[in-house]
């Protein structure tokens, strides 16, 4: 699987029906300057393979994995402040909390998690990516 991926890009799996999750999709999209990032959803048949040859039970990670291919993956809170490390503007002053223990930075993280439906919204299926953004999804 790891040669079908574009090289030199990190690969984002999200909740592809989570408003929150798709939101922040086009958020990372629009301050990706050096087009490091790809995406698919979680629920696509590439974000079921990736994640099940890591071995990661998407029944409890169920909302950001980053994947750098043939090097490492990110869950959670490490996750999002990796994204963040490599976006444009002020965003990757937030890896300066990867400083604080992952367990109390993944309370935060599980916390908005777990309400993220409520608060934010669920779709019925994943949106499809605008003709703009779809040469950045690897999967619907």
């Amino acid at each position: 699987m790891e040669n079908q991926l574009p090289e030199g890009k990190q690969i984002v799996l999200f909740d592809g029906v989570c408003n929150f999750c798709n939101d922040s999709v086009r958020f990372i999209i629009k301050r990706d300057k050096n087009d490091l990032f790809r995406f698919a959803s979680l629920q696509s048949d590439l974000g079921k393979k990736l994640t099940e040859e890591r071995g990661i039970d998407t029944e409890k990670i169920d909302s950001i994995i980053l994947i750098n291919p043939g090097k490492a993956y990110y869950l959670k809170s490490t996750a999002a402040l990796e994204v963040a490390k490599k976006l444009s503007g002020a965003w990757p002053l937030f890896g300066i909390f990867q400083y604080l223990p992952e367990a109390f930075r993944n309370l935060v993280y599980d916390y908005v998690a777990k309400n993220r439906y409520d608060w934010f919204g669920k779709l019925e299926t994943c949106p499809m990516p605008t003709p703009e953004e779809q040469e950045k999804f690897l999967a619907t």
